[in-house]
């Protein structure tokens, strides 16, 4: 999820979930190979466990930056083949490699040599007129025996020209089915589900067909529906921090970064949908948005939001 799930990010959701596994955005080989490599692969140790998102073609450049990244403590490397952007197009990486099948297994070959953490991969169920469950199959089946053992599949297929990247995530329809068989027809393999899942009630009714389920935008936009993730699926005892209870947890993070010379707008636009839903809501992201971009802004403005937060939620059972 490019430009969303930044290291900012991650570190919010890993105050609301100890357990579930973080992807960072897609990040080329170019970028890494000929980039700041510091502050495109940088993380926090709380963010474990948490995986490496590459985007690339060449099996050589991919296992250069797969071999950086193992080296800097990813738990997980994983290979895009879902975006489907012009630009990603362009630079011969995403979903249009689900056509050169056999180039993709030699990445994957390549980036396994190159590390002992495992390398994954992210896919749709096809692209354009490429799209029967047949040609699914060969894929999964080709890259598997390169030596993935783990597909995350997103239910929708892509069209490479005609749809923006946003309707590529929505136009096309969601085939759940398809995941569901892929995982009964290759059962030593594990099957992530990917796409439209927007509660853990949805994920825990596919988790009766697959191996797991990713949750993308639905956590970015109302991040505490992960607040119940460790208890529900990962067997830990408690029940959650609360929204206020997970911004005080999220202060000294907040402040080490801050003073590391980053703007807390950069920060806390992560932050606007933790209370969606609830009363006091627009008063929290309205403070945020306006405040947390003024050059001097600090932990204050998240305190004052939490407050303003407070008296129109007051306000409101008061009327």
């Amino acid at each position: 999820m490019m430009d969303w799930t930044d290291r900012h990010e991650r570190a919010f959701l890993r105050t609301i979930s100890r357990r579930t596994l973080l992807y960072t955005e897609m990040v080329t080989t170019g970028a890494i190979l000929h980039g700041d490599r510091d502050r495109l692969l940088a993380f926090g140790d709380s963010e474990h466990p948490v995986a490496l998102q590459l985007g690339g073609s060449e099996p050589a450049d991919l296992a250069a930056c797969a071999r950086e990244g193992a080296a800097r403590g990813y738990d997980e490397i994983n290979l895009n083949l879902g975006c489907p952007s012009d630009r990603v197009q362009r630079g011969r990486f995403g979903a249009c490699l689900m056509t050169e099948p056999a180039l993709v297994a030699d990445c994957v070959a390549a980036m396994i040599d190159a590390v002992d953490v495992p390398v994954t991969v992210k896919t749709r169920i096809g692209v354009d007129e490429q799209d029967s469950y047949a040609a699914l199959t060969a894929f999964v089946a080709r890259v598997a025996a390169a030596g993935c053992r783990s597909f995350t599949i997103h239910a929708r297929k892509a069209w490479l020209s005609g749809l923006s990247p946003k309707q590529n995530r929505e136009v096309p329809p969601l085939r759940y089915e398809v995941v569901y068989a892929l995982k009964r027809d290759l059962p030593e393999l594990e099957i992530v589900l990917n796409g439209g899942v927007m509660t853990l009630d949805e994920a825990e009714a596919h988790l009766a067909e697959v191996d797991g389920v990713m949750i993308g935008r639905a956590a970015y936009q109302s991040p505490y529906i992960l607040a119940e993730a460790d208890r529900r699926f990962f067997g830990e005892a408690g029940g959650p921090l609360s929204r206020e209870e997970i911004v005080e947890a999220y202060l000294p993070y907040v402040e080490a970064r801050l003073c590391e010379g980053v703007p807390l707008k950069s920060i806390a636009r992560h932050m606007l949908g933790l209370f969606n839903g609830l009363p006091g809501a627009r008063a929290w992201r309205r403070h945020l948005s306006e405040a947390a971009h003024q050059p001097d802004a600090g932990p204050e403005v998240l305190l004052a939001a939490l407050d303003r937060r407070r008296g129109s939620a007051e306000g409101r059972r008061a009327a």
